[in-house]
């Protein structure tokens, strides 16, 4: 970047989002890079801000699923949801994510800034910033270590010499509050700016607001940043008072002046409490053990890294938290060839360029926010999923509050993580789901009835996911497909990396797991239990995937009841005291609920038979069954027929007047194209139905095709252009899937740090990084399709794509694609695989025209069946295998 945006600290407003950013999955920061002006916007992944709203799932919900079920059935579209006194039921909502302590650094302006640049290292996670004026160049560097917890900055003085004299403050909450949100909510907290007695650090502690039944009813926060001055001085100041209400601190607005300085070292971590005390004691403490803590860890790191003279040396710190961090990018390296004169260009000149041509993506930008997404994907990952801002806000008050949405947004924002070769993102994945699993499980008990069953939340603050949110307009407590969609990013790591030991950690909150790890009815025993607590990890098949995936078909076998059918010409049926189908009637899934669209003269959104409910029992229980084969416990066997067994009694899908993929598998029903979801087209994505099924693969095309036509009223949404641009991959429509990207590209979508909007037009103000990580799982699946035994390369190959190579994806059916090559000219595709099993059998393809393989040189027979031509390979642990398909005219 040649440019830069001060952050205001009276008005910050939505400036923050052109920050550059770093972390590690629990601390990061967002950092403007201003030179004289700049603010670090410190993050910690659980933040959260408590409200009002309840923390437990309301009584009379599972009292609601017969009416419902009832009214669905006679199609009253005017019945209502209601609350224990009968009334309409409101929505209530999560916590909210926040920042933590807003960071000022100030410096006296000397001349005329020229030579401003400002840069993100992809490779270490370091970001920096370098300027001259009459002082010469000074540079300031920055980054969040993956090794030691904190995020570190390096100040040094100028190239002629000159000393650095700056103050460091901390901002008033109140002035970060989002501005069409206001922050009323936010004004219950109590927070204090401190400076210890010996200037050794500079902090914000807080305590959140005190509701009865918050599980931080006690709680609060911290961040501290440690100031290290070498050969200068530093002094306690006090700037003006804000007289914010909030800060009850003595001292109002306590600072660190440094005076005359070679370098400066901010140390900084943040962290949350339950024990805080009591908010009515707050105004009136002196000691905070968080602070304490926090001062240790900052210590402790700056005790780590000294060099011969005692001084904190940055570089060494630097290095191992480097390593660990460039093992994650450099897995996987992504090429086109094109638009070569912008392959140096800064992103505001990639963003300017790829505006200018609203038709075409332009390969350099491509490339660029290819990285970008994945850079910022491995900063935000190893203690949970990404939040719809990923790990990062400058705001409280976020929109949606910064949670985790799981009917698409989250499941986009993974979709890239397994095949993109990470390995911190999937244990925090999966810490994720295990935190939230005893709410899961709580929702299918107290929506439906259920017992050793999971349903998923449409949303979660990341401490809790239970059915909260839910009303007329949205009724969440009957989507149906979360458990399967949420499990399957689970089951690819599996299908990518094999069986693995997971570690136990903090953020699963392993105590509250007892009943969930355990295909057993009622969970595990005490002994059982104490022995996996013993181990210190996870086997990933037999105590994450067998017993989460055995209880989400739980899930689908206990919605299934024989009173609900469709008879043998797929009308629908009810029987009240009918105890099993006949032959040719099938189950109906009702309730159901298909984000966040209904049909045509049909108001409400409870419905019957979505097409996503029916795709993801499908592949749900098509994923248990292959875990059971995998493990082969006692009894599997049992297992494995009930499932396949029901896999034969679920609704059949349903077709079109045109042959398109209905979203509602119910003739009562007409299809409402004027919608961005794509919630029915789950057989192509996330699932793999399409790709041996060419009759439902043509039905989701022309489905596709409907949306495209007929969606006019909401195509601002970065997730519908995502997940439209993922499901064009999967049905093998390469120039499709560019075009779905495009309109993100070529409006407002990404900002000039290459983090990405909500929305196209950036109508909500909106930060979010779902197009940002879902257009890396899009590049992904153009260029590289598989599932267990199959792969195919450049199987959405884009026609202007000429040339180009991505190198280390994974495949699923355990196989690295150590390097995949393609050149159209040249008339050929080069892949080397690489298997981590020894006789693995793999059906090879590509998805352009080719006439010859040659494998290590030697010509390969050809098969042919009805999921085309192929070569079959049988691969050996560690022994790279190279494939050339010689590409036929048609093709060139």
């Amino acid at each position: 970047m040649l440019s830069y945006t001060e952050v205001s600290a009276a008005n910050p407003g939505y400036a923050w989002r052109d920050g550059m950013v770093s972390g590690n999955g629990e601390n990061g920061y967002i950092t403007s890079g201003a030179p004289y002006w700049d603010s670090f916007i410190f993050q910690h992944m659980w933040f959260n801000f408590p409200s009002r709203e309840p923390r437990s799932i309301p009584e009379e919900l599972t009292g609601q699923l017969a009416e419902a079920r009832w009214n669905v059935f006679n199609q009253n579209d005017s019945w209502k949801i209601t609350d224990a006194d009968g009334a309409v039921r409101k929505r209530t909502f999560y916590y909210s994510y926040h920042p933590g302590h807003q960071l000022r650094l100030h410096m006296t302006k000397k001349g005329t800034v020229s030579n401003y640049e400002r840069w993100t290292n992809y490779e270490t996670a370091e970001t920096g910033v370098r300027y001259t004026d009459e002082n010469g160049l000074w540079l300031r560097t920055s980054f969040t270590s993956r090794e030691d917890n904190v995020s570190i900055t390096q100040i040094t003085r100028s190239s002629m010499g000159k000393k650095i004299n700056m103050t460091i403050s901390i901002d008033d909450i109140s002035n970060m509050c989002r501005a069409h949100n206001g922050h009323s909510e936010v004004e219950a907290l109590r927070y204090k700016k401190i400076v210890d007695a010996d200037v050794n650090y500079i902090a914000q502690v807080a305590h959140y607001p005190s509701y009865p039944g918050s599980e931080l009813i006690d709680g609060g926060y911290a961040g501290l940043t440690q100031v290290i001055v070498v050969n200068g001085t530093k002094k306690s100041v006090l700037l003006d008072d804000t007289y914010e209400s909030m800060n009850v601190g003595t001292d109002q607005n306590p600072a660190v002046e440094v005076m005359n300085a070679d370098a400066v070292i901010l140390i900084t971590k943040s962290d949350r409490t339950r024990e805080m005390g009591k908010i009515g004691d707050f105004a009136g403490m002196t000691q905070y053990a968080i602070i304490e803590q926090l001062f240790q860890c900052t210590s402790a790191v700056a005790a780590k890294y000294k060099d011969i003279d005692g001084n904190f040396n940055y570089q060494a710190a630097l290095v191992p938290h480097a390593k660990l961090h460039a093992s994650e990018f450099n897995a996987v390296r992504f090429s086109i060839g094109g638009d070569e004169e912008y392959k140096n260009a800064d992103n505001q000149a990639l963003i300017n360029a790829q505006r200018a041509s609203t038709s075409k993506v332009n390969h350099a930008f491509l490339e660029q926010i290819y990285n970008q997404g994945r850079y910022a994907m491995i900063c935000c990952s190893g203690s949970s999923a990404p939040r719809l801002y990923g790990m990062w806000t400058g705001e409280w008050n976020p929109g949606w509050r910064g949670i985790y949405t799981l009917d698409a947004n989250v499941n986009l924002q993974v979709a890239a993580m397994n095949t993109g070769h990470l390995t911190y993102a999937q244990l925090g994945y999966i810490a994720f789901f295990l935190r939230n699993a005893p709410d899961f499980e709580a929702n299918a008990r107290m929506a439906y009835g259920m017992h050793d069953a999971l349903q998923v939340s449409v949303n979660s603050d990341g401490d809790r996911g239970m059915h909260v949110e839910y009303d007329n307009d949205y009724p969440f407590q009957y989507w149906n497909a979360g458990a399967s969609w949420c499990l399957l990013p689970i089951y690819e790591y599996w299908q990518c990396y094999g069986n693995q030991k997971i570690p136990i950690c903090e953020p699963m909150r392993i105590h509250a797991l007892q009943p969930i790890l355990s295909v057993k009815d009622g969970g595990m025993t005490d002994e059982e239990f104490g022995q996996l607590l013993d181990k210190g990890y996870l086997d990933l098949e037999k105590d994450i995937l067998l017993p989460l995936l055995t209880k989400q078909a739980n899930f689908w076998e206990q919605i299934c009841t024989p009173a609900y059918y469709t008879d043998v010409n797929g009308i629908a049926r009810h029987q009240s005291d009918k105890t099993a189908l006949n032959p040719g009637e099938k189950y109906m899934i009702i309730p159901a609920y298909s984000p966040e669209n209904n049909p045509i003269g049909y108001s409400s959104t409870i419905t019957a038979n979505a097409a996503m409910d029916i795709a993801a029992a499908r592949d749900g229980l098509m994923m248990v069954i292959a875990i059971e084969q995998a493990v082969q416990r006692s009894g599997c066997e049992t297992s494995i027929a009930k499932w396949e067994a029901l896999l034969q009694l679920l609704p059949n899908y349903k077709y079109d007047r045109d042959g398109a993929l209905r979203e509602w598998s119910m003739s009562e029903y007409m299809e409402n194209n004027n919608h961005r979801h794509l919630s029915h087209l789950y057989a192509a994505w996330p699932a793999y139905e399409t790709q041996q099924n060419r009759e439902l693969a043509r039905a989701a095309a022309i489905a596709l095709s409907n949306r495209d036509q007929y969606n006019t009223e909401d195509a601002t949404a970065g997730h519908g252009w995502v997940h439209k641009a993922l499901v064009n991959a999967r049905l093998k429509d390469g120039d499709g899937m560019l075009a779905s990207l495009l309109p993100m590209m070529t409006d407002a979508g990404y900002y000039p740090s290459l983090m990405t909007d909500h929305d196209t037009n950036r109508r909500n103000h909106t930060y979010c990084t779902d197009t940002s990580f879902g257009t890396v799982a899009a590049v992904h699946e153009a260029l590289l399709f598989s599932n267990t035994g199959e792969i195919e390369v450049l199987p959405a190959l884009p026609s202007d794509w000429e040339s180009g190579s991505i190198d280390g994806l994974m495949a699923r059916t355990l196989v690295e694609v150590k390097e995949l090559s393609w050149n159209r000219t040249a008339k050929s595709v080069h892949v080397k695989l690489r298997s981590r099993t020894d006789h693995n059998i793999v059906r090879l393809s590509t998805g352009m025209s080719w006439t010859q393989a040659f494998v290590d040189g030697s010509e390969e027979d050809i098969h042919q069946d009805e999921g085309g031509k192929h070569i079959r390979l049988t691969l050996h642990a560690g022994t790279d295998v190279s494939v050339v398909f010689s590409l036929s005219n048609t093709d060139i």
